[in-house]
């Protein structure tokens, strides 16, 4: 087995959009596609790929209007979290992806689980990491995007908000234990990029749309009460918008998922990631292999 990390930097057209992607790992090892969240793109999983690329073949696209992906204009492309997961799917036909497991953050709940409803089959295992599906799990803030979603155009005070600077740092920092671990860059390269106005346009319409997420959450409960995929869930239980509460949820439709809250905030992989790592490693070993043999992850391999 290639014990390569490097990643590659790839572009598809998929669903009619030009679709950036990284990909590490060997092509015939078991495939875990990584779908990011907001405000952010695949390059929230930079740390992470290498760290599975010697195991497993490593997937990581840009949803349409985020990180190098095309933004095609609204007139031209509906944002709307149907649409993303259409291309999503229309992207993993495109490259071949007909198995793979999923590791779903933030806005890559709504979009993973639109995904392998539509085609169960694809699923293998299933790695939730402050992915919410429960409505104990919206935090305070949830009560003024609420009012946004019964009126816009009353509201678009907490559309503004949503989109700060202050916010966009937020998702970050808030609650974290460790905020040195944080890369200032990032939030205000992700600041920098939302002050775009046709960005602003895109996220708006996506954070309308967030509401027929919430609407889908006793369907995607009842469809994992009913297949129990195996499933990890690693949670930043300091998390003010993804709280605690709805990671353990999880358990009531999926009584032998494992369950981790780490100390840690949303975006937990900027603070956890050796741990989130090994956790992943060991699940996956247990339940997919690695080229048709058990993983036996060591400490040490992420310390090289």
């Amino acid at each position: 087995m290639s014990t390569s990390a490097t990643t590659t930097y790839k572009h598809v057209t998929a669903d009619g959009v030009g679709i950036f992607y990284r990909e590490a790992g060997q092509s015939d090892a078991p495939t875990v596609v990584l779908l990011h969240g907001f405000p952010t793109s695949s390059r929230q999983f930079d740390a992470l790929i290498p760290l599975l690329a010697p195991y497993y073949h490593v997937i990581a696209p840009d949803y349409p209007g985020f990180g190098r992906s095309e933004a095609p204009p609204p007139s031209s492309y509906e944002y709307t979290f149907d649409r993303l997961s259409r291309t999503i799917q229309c992207f993993l036909a495109e490259i071949g992806i007909d198995r793979c497991s999923f590791y779903l953050h933030d806005y890559g709940g709504p979009v993973g689980f639109r995904t392998f409803l539509a085609k169960p089959e694809r699923l293998q295992a299933l790695i939730i990491q402050n992915a919410n599906a429960y409505d104990e799990g919206l935090g305070a803030k949830w009560a003024a995007i609420r009012d946004y979603w019964e009126a816009p155009a009353l509201h678009t005070d907490v559309a503004e908000a949503f989109l700060s600077l202050e916010s966009t740092q937020g998702r970050h920092t808030l609650g974290s234990a460790h905020p040195e671990r944080y890369n200032p860059e990032i939030w205000e390269d992700e600041s920098a990029r939302l002050a775009q106005p046709a960005q602003r346009d895109i996220q708006s319409r996506l954070l309308y749309d967030y509401r027929t997420n919430v609407a889908s959450y006793r369907a995607w409960q009842n469809w994992l009460r009913a297949r129990q995929p195996p499933a990890l869930i690693v949670w930043g239980r300091n998390d003010p918008s993804f709280v605690a509460a709805g990671a353990q949820a999880y358990l009531r439709d999926l009584p032998d998922a494992e369950l981790h809250l780490l100390d840690a905030g949303h975006f937990a992989l900027e603070e956890q990631l050796d741990e989130i790592a090994l956790l992943m490693l060991s699940f996956l070993g247990k339940h997919l292999g690695t080229q048709g043999d058990p993983i036996a992850p060591k400490r040490d391999l992420l310390d090289t």
